[in-house]
């Protein structure tokens, strides 16, 4: 099993050992447990093979050692199968549900019966969930949202969820002889947010059938759909489907480009050659003779004039090689006609990180921690942007506790010296009306103000929107964070004007955050690129609430380069003097 796998267990075993109302030390310790293996770096199973004793690492006991081990040896955990004895499996995806946790999909089974999505569904149709105390008419219209939005996101998979699979079955397929390139195309190599399922190809000289039958040998596969000489499909126990093709190497570029998409882009482009008297498609680049329509010829009609290598496609039609990310139809063609594409951004590209948390309200490691770890990663600077007074649940600060953590940032600044320069900031509420969660005077003293919306999220898109705009408006925000508030696969943005939010920060020059967590990548890409024809700045967070957290900057990157972003774009690309220096204007002028 794969880490993602074994942590998606432990914690579908807390959430019913919660919901069965087990001792909250134990359940703790699962939770505990899927925190450390969610930022491990190694496979487990390769920690186990090698003799290591797991119950060093943070988190784990002796009995989640034997968890893991027995995860790893039968696929299965003998607790979870005791629990669900007592308590139905199914509860564990109500938990999914936004707003729902353990301890409602508790009350919704002792006291409706409900034991499903589907079961919770019925019951708010039927009226009980509103007659429940404590719940009533409001919250049952959010959970009927919460339900809608599970659905659309049914069958996506999180990159973040999906890597750890890429990974393991890149290495698995390259322990093979005889394969001479392997590459992942489709959504995947298009970076998208979420992924359907994974195209891998791989290029191999005669039967393919060998390259066929390891693949279905991988050790992730529970079942395997297809198995011939050129084709392959396996599911693995996250319910996620992969497929193989295996491609002769003359034809390799022309698949690999035909497997990648979108199928818009590959519509255009196929237009195009047609248009040209070429015939493109997966096998590749064939000269068609004058008098025949190109559409007409077989998969290989006519003189193959290029496709074992990518670029040969572009280049038959006189294109620039398109990046993955922008292969969407959203005028990438005309651009490489042009010579007009952009020079994406770069993961290296970035200097710093501008909204992250510490101990001191909902994250889990030290100013000087988070700090440190900052400098590790090559930044020059960063933000502790810790919650306001708004946000109770995770102890948002006050004023005077806000002046108080400055005194461990002075601290945490002489600790790291010149090796990085820690900002002092904080993500201030945006209330109801559009007002800040901080008063002016503490605000005009931050150095960094990131304002995000955390509550109320069910407003019209015309209330929502004025709330947004008067918040951007006011002069001592520097950055909107997470601008529409969406979690992907559990809830959608809230109702929002998009695009007279992004007038607004334009005009106050209010930087627009990509949030680079894989839960939210939000901005989106269509929003990305339009915040960068309005010269919006963008900066990329990490929203790290914990050291491994930073991690996910890569995401926020991924997802900057969809929306056709170049260095120049982002603020935290820039050097600390610049970041100081656009700070300070924004403040004198505020």
């Amino acid at each position: 099993m794969e880490n993602v796998d074994i942590a998606r267990t432990l914690r579908e075993t807390a959430d019913l050992l919660e919901i069965q109302g087990a001792n909250p030390f134990r359940i703790r310790a699962y939770r505990n447990a899927v925190r450390t293996i969610e930022a491990l770096t190694r496979s487990l199973q390769d920690m186990v093979a090698a003799g290591d004793d797991l119950t060093e690492l943070q988190g784990v006991g002796k009995e989640m050692d034997a968890h893991i081990r027995e995860l790893l040896q039968t696929g299965q955990l003998s607790t979870l199968n005791a629990v669900t004895e007592v308590v139905p499996r199914t509860l564990a995806e109500l938990t999914r549900l936004d707003g729902v946790g353990p301890k409602k999909a508790k009350r919704l089974y002792d006291e409706l019966g409900v034991e499903s999505v589907e079961g919770l569904e019925a019951e708010i149709q039927r009226g009980t969930v509103q007659e429940l105390k404590g719940f009533g008419a409001r919250s049952a219209e959010k959970m009927l949202r919460a339900i809608g939005d599970h659905r659309k996101q049914q069958g996506r998979f999180l990159r973040a969820e999906v890597e750890p699979y890429v990974e393991s079955l890149q290495q698995w397929m390259e322990s093979l002889d005889g394969i001479e390139r392997l590459e992942w195309a489709g959504s995947w190599r298009r970076r998208r947010e979420t992924i359907g399922d994974l195209d891998l190809l791989a290029s191999y000289v005669g039967d393919g059938t060998p390259v066929v039958e390891h693949f279905t040998r991988f050790d992730g596969a529970v079942r395997v759909e297809a198995a011939g000489s050129t084709k392959g499909n396996i599911i693995l126990r996250s319910g996620l489907s992969v497929d193989l093709r295996v491609i002769p190497p003359e034809s390799f570029g022309a698949a690999l480009h035909y497997f990648t998409g979108s199928k818009e882009h590959n519509v255009h482009i196929r237009t195009l050659g047609v248009k040209r008297g070429l015939r493109i498609n997966e096998w590749g680049v064939f000269e068609v003779p004058a008098d025949v329509d190109p559409e007409t010829v077989g998969k290989d009609g006519g003189r193959r004039v290029g496709g074992e290598n990518e670029d040969e496609v572009f280049a038959a039609l006189d294109l620039a090689w398109i990046p993955p990310e922008l292969r969407e139809d959203r005028g990438e063609i005309d651009a490489a006609r042009e010579g007009d594409l952009p020079t994406l951004l770069e993961l290296s590209d970035i200097r710093g990180d501008l909204h992250m948390h510490s101990t001191w309200t909902d994250g889990t490691a030290s100013i000087l921690d988070m700090a440190e770890a900052c400098a590790e990663r090559g930044y020059g600077y960063m933000a502790i942007t810790d919650h306001s007074q708004a946000v109770t649940m995770v102890g948002g600060l006050t004023p005077e506790r806000v002046r108080e953590q400055w005194d461990e940032v002075r601290a945490a600044q002489e600790e790291i010296g010149d090796r990085l320069r820690i900002l002092r900031g904080q993500e201030v509420d945006i209330l109801k009306d559009g007002s800040l969660d901080q008063p002016d005077d503490l605000l005009a003293e931050l150095d960094v103000v990131v304002a995000s919306v955390h509550s109320f999220m069910d407003l019209d898109r015309t209330q929502m929107t004025r709330r947004v705009v008067r918040a951007v408006s006011h002069g001592g925000v520097d950055i909107l964070g997470h601008a529409t508030g969406r979690l992907l696969g559990r809830r959608e943005p809230y109702a929002l004007d998009v695009e007279a939010v992004l007038e607004a920060c334009a005009e106050h020059d209010v930087a627009v955050e990509i949030n680079a967590h894989p839960r939210r990548l939000d901005l989106d890409d269509r929003h990305v690129a339009r915040a960068r024809e309005l010269g919006v700045r963008v900066v990329i967070n990490s929203d790290a609430h914990a050291i491994r957290g930073l991690d996910v900057m890569r995401f926020g990157v991924e997802q900057a380069r969809r929306g056709w972003l170049e260095s120049e774009h982002v603020l935290n690309t820039r050097p600390l003097a610049d970041v100081l220096a656009w700070l300070e204007g924004r403040r004198k002028r505020g």
